[in-house]
């Protein structure tokens, strides 16, 4: 199925949205008809554990850590998918950012 938009979803911590909201709209993500910046987020609390290997951003090794975050979204036309997911990677502070993308119908 091809699609021309999508909606993306990003997990961050907060003192990064504004930065990260920035890039993607100079790229011309969040734009929406005549609207730029068109950007939701939602406060949430995220939960993971380094394992070996890993290099976090916060927490120990081994040890289970949690802290507030933001769950940033947006809908990008599928044809800026690459350069926003370049975009991100270059931006977010984790080695492992989750980006979730969904494909929309219309």
């Amino acid at each position: 199925m091809n699609c021309a938009f999508c909606k993306l979803e990003v997990y961050l911590p907060t003192e990064y949205a504004g930065q990260l909201m920035k890039a993607l709209a100079e790229i011309g993500v969040g734009r929406v008809g005549d609207y730029d910046h068109c950007f939701s987020t939602t406060e949430v609390k995220g939960f993971w554990r380094p394992l070996d290997g890993a290099d976090p951003f916060r927490g120990e090794l081994g040890k289970l850590g949690s802290a507030p975050e933001l769950k940033l979204e947006t809908r990008l036309e599928a044809k800026l998918l690459e350069a926003a997911l370049e975009t991100i990677r270059k931006v977010h502070p984790y080695e492992e950012p989750v980006i979730n993308i969904l494909p929309l119908l219309s």
